[in-house]
């Protein structure tokens, strides 16, 4: 009779998680909060909340995926997402210290677009093998 391995959690997993379950409560306070943080972003308060849908199915998508895609995958991707992350802080801040008005929308935008871009590549990532299958 075969019986069922369970897959090892490691650190990096345990970090996968996480990183989906921030991308979840950021999604539920852009959500939450769409009309106040747009104000203080310069942001109109549609996008925060089309930011915090796609937050949560980044989110949901990245801990859902976590037993069956590699974490090597998960690993570049997260590296890609944040680098994004922080470029768009950057320049955001950038738009923003020279006078300019959409920085908040260039750094929300980006929370709008990546999220949705990561599930779709860790969707379409190739599944690891399990002892089982």
């Amino acid at each position: 009779m075969a019986q069922a391995v369970a897959p090892r959690v490691t650190r990096q997993t345990v970090g996968a998680i996480a990183d989906g379950a921030f991308k979840v409560v950021l999604a539920v306070a852009c959500m939450a909060a769409a009309a106040p943080l747009g104000r203080l972003l310069g942001t109109p308060t549609w996008l925060m909340a089309v930011a915090g849908v796609a937050l949560l199915i980044g989110g949901v998508v990245e801990i859902g995926y976590t037993r069956s895609r590699s974490m090597r995958t998960y690993t570049r991707l997260m590296i890609a997402y944040d680098t994004g992350w922080v470029l768009t802080a950057l320049i955001g801040a950038l738009i923003t210290w020279q006078g300019g008005s959409a920085g908040g929308e260039v750094w929300i935008g980006y929370q709008t677009v990546a999220p949705l871009v990561f599930a779709a590549l860790l969707i379409t990532a190739k599944p690891v093998r399990t002892a089982a299958g």
